[in-house]
């Protein structure tokens, strides 16, 4: 039966909000998100209150939630946000008689199981559709670097969050031997999530512009992304273009790692960059796998587009559990 659903996905800064329709175990239809700001609300009790006054009046009495964190444990507590969340008490505090608490990895997941083929671009490989069966491997880097497997026979799928940001980098050359020896002054053991993730081209701006000699100003992540994706900055273009070869090895090295039949690039950061991808050595540095290059070359890997997978996919998740 077709039910409204509140789906929430909360970050360190932000808590997105939105009405989401589902029905027979997926959703229909998600609307307009709703961004507000961690800071500018005590709890998520007066975030949802706001968005409440902000839709109009009583919201659906049921709703899912994807966390930045482990979504388990009598308290959650976030670490850029001040909110914590006793889920115990999430249908008191918000007046809701059903509710679905998922790492946001793992609505990520849901929804690349459950989004439409459009929402999906070829970044290499087959230009196909990502397989009905099979282990399909979800990298997303961001704030972080998020790494899940979705298994599916059909409609049926199972998604499994993992900590895979944090097994460790292998560099390939001596620019990324250059970036792990400038990692490892400040760092006991140095994983991917080090340097495949947003704030990482920071450590590699900087390795590139000491063994060219420069003095180069301080800048933060956002602004060498910027700089870098524009053109504007040649080093910091370098910088990206590097950050994509180190991509494109670690999505080969989890494929392999998970038995893949195909790979999704999620996450915000991945759509920013979905240029530069393409344009990068993403696909070569991907399939470079020795004597597995023919199989890598055969997984199709996509980047998906959906401008809100983790609302989505708390929706879809919700939406399994109470089909």
């Amino acid at each position: 039966m077709r039910e409204r659903i509140v789906t929430v996905d909360i970050g360190g800064t932000h808590a997105r909000f939105a009405m989401a329709e589902i029905d027979s175990g997926g959703v229909v239809a998600l609307g307009e998100a709703t961004t507000l700001h961690a800071r500018d609300h005590a709890s998520l009790e007066t975030a949802w209150e706001d968005f409440a006054r902000r839709a109009g009046g009583a919201l659906p009495r049921a709703v899912a939630i994807a966390i930045a964190g482990p979504a388990r444990g009598e308290v959650i507590r976030f670490t850029n946000n001040p909110w914590i969340i006793r889920p115990a008490l999430v249908g008191e505090k918000l007046g809701v008689d059903h509710w679905v608490l998922v790492n946001d990895f793992e609505a990520v997941g849901h929804a690349v199981a459950q989004a439409d083929a459009g929402y999906f671009e070829t970044l290499c490989g087959p230009d196909v559709a990502l397989p009905d069966s099979g282990t399909i491997s979800v990298i997303g880097p961001g704030t972080g670097l998020g790494v899940a497997h979705i298994w599916r026979d059909g409609a049926e799928y199972r998604v499994q969050a993992t900590e895979g940001g944090h097994i460790d980098f292998a560099p390939l050359d001596s620019i990324e031997d250059a970036i792990l020896a400038r990692l490892r002054k400040h760092h006991r053991r140095v994983s991917i999530e080090r340097i495949v993730s947003g704030p990482g081209i920071v450590d590699i701006y900087e390795t590139l512009a000491a063994m060219e000699g420069r003095a180069a100003t301080p800048l933060d992540d956002r602004t060498i992304w910027t700089n870098g994706t524009s053109g504007a900055d040649s080093l910091a273009a370098a910088a990206v273009d590097r950050f994509c070869l180190s991509l494109g090895s670690v999505a080969g090295d989890l494929a392999l790692a998970q038995g893949a039949s195909g790979v999704v690039i999620a996450g915000g950061l991945g759509l920013r960059i979905k240029d530069s991808l393409i344009k990068s050595g993403f696909p070569e540095r991907f399939v470079e796998k020795g004597r597995f290059e023919g199989f890598m070359s055969a997984l199709p890997v996509k980047l998906i587009t959906h401008p809100q997978p983790g609302l989505f996919g708390a929706a879809a998740a919700f939406a399994r559990l109470y089909p």
